[in-house]
């Protein structure tokens, strides 16, 4: 089974738009694939924010405390930078602090090509269907893009672990 073809790299996000399907990208980031799988199958980002958004760039998420200095309990992941594939609109990348192998469990979907992130930032995932969900999320302010009142992630699970 090719991996366009294989449900277990689904991950469906429930936002108060609609539903967001994102492909993971096992393989060329087979670690962080996992680790978002893993997860979003125990509930991680369940009413998770979106507490770094700036227009015409991407949409962060993926921390609880809603701050972007927190992660998961697991430890931090090893870079899997690739030049294979690029941020484009809808690409999902692992976010991290200076340090490259930093990535956790916060993740960004991009509004708009970023070359300058190509080979810079893990790629784990493209958004497949709902897109326009992404567009709809709330922006936040100045050049942090910090976002008051942030809109969350309702649910997030595997799409194989879904009845």
């Amino acid at each position: 089974m090719s991996a366009t073809e294989n449900k277990s790299d689904l991950i469906n996000v429930d936002l108060k738009t609609g539903r967001v399907v994102i492909r993971l990208r096992p393989d060329i980031a087979p670690l962080a694939a996992e680790r978002i799988r893993t997860l979003a199958a125990e509930g991680f980002y369940d009413n998770t924010p979106f507490h770094r958004v700036i227009q015409g760039f991407m949409a962060q998420g993926g921390d609880p405390t809603g701050t972007g200095t927190s992660g998961s309990k697991l430890p931090d992941l090893k870079a899997e930078f690739t030049r294979a594939a690029k941020f484009e609109r809808g690409t999902m990348g692992m976010a991290r602090t200076m340090n490259p192998d930093s990535a956790n469990s916060q993740f960004f979907i991009m509004f708009e090509p970023s070359p300058h992130l190509d080979g810079q930032y893990t790629i784990v995932g493209q958004v497949i269907e709902g897109m326009d969900h992404i567009d709809q999320i709330k922006r936040g302010a100045g050049q942090s893009g910090m976002v008051q009142d942030p809109d969350r992630i309702i649910k997030m699970r595997p799409a194989d672990a879904e009845a």
